[in-house]
């Protein structure tokens, strides 16, 4: 399967994260957040801008800034 950036995703669209990347500090404020590797996550929608995007995940909505969202890696479900 299509391995991309959270931050390359459109609405509708869902995948597992596979990595986290970026400095120990970002990695671990993301992680408290929930996202860990095998997590599923839908995108709900994007801002007017693209900044923030609302994501779906373990029953919660949580917004990421787009840079943020950067750093998450997900394998694309069909």
């Amino acid at each position: 399967m299509p391995e991309k950036r959270l931050s390359e995703m459109r609405p509708g669209e869902s995948g597992r994260v596979t990595k986290v990347t970026g400095d120990r500090l970002l990695r671990r404020r993301i992680m408290d957040m929930g996202i860990v590797q095998g997590t599923e996550i839908k995108v709900v929608r994007r801002a007017p801008l693209g900044d923030p995007i609302e994501f779906l995940l373990k029953d919660y909505h949580l917004s990421l800034r787009k840079n943020e969202a950067e750093n998450v890696y997900v394998e694309v479900m069909p």
